[in-house]
């Protein structure tokens, strides 16, 4: 195994086993950092339902986190069907801080293809039902 792989391997360990924190209920505000990163969302059930990265922006991980609170994500559209109150009713999400824009997008790839996401796969089903 190559080290760069070997890496994103640590990483996605560190990712899976960092805390599992629960959406705010209410206006409560969401206390993440505003570094770039990979987070996955979870539901109820502790399915993985999405993963992402942020890749641009200030807040990092914290701004597509509260995008998804405000509807403002294809995963809330798609998946929940734009009813972005379900987050904060049972969903859990975890997030690993990860400068390096390569890192984020191999770690991103590879918890994806791991953890088989609920919402992997929506938009052409859609596409092709049109």
């Amino acid at each position: 195994m190559n080290a760069e792989r070997g890496h994103i391997l640590a990483l996605f360990d560190q990712l899976i086993s960092s805390t599992l924190h629960q959406f705010p209920v209410g206006r409560s505000s969401l206390d993440v950092p505003s570094g770039h990163g990979v987070y996955v969302i979870y539901g109820p059930n502790e399915q993985a339902l999405h993963v992402g990265k942020s890749s641009r922006g200030r807040r990092g991980v914290r701004q597509r986190l509260l995008n998804h609170l405000a509807g403002q994500s294809s995963f809330v559209k798609l998946y929940l069907k734009r009813d972005k109150s379900q987050l904060r009713s049972g969903c859990h999400f975890r997030y690993l801080e990860i400068e390096d824009p390569r890192k984020r997008a191999l770690l991103e790839a590879y918890a994806t293809g791991y953890l088989c996401p609920a919402h992997i796969g929506l938009n052409d089903k859609l596409k092709v039902a049109d």
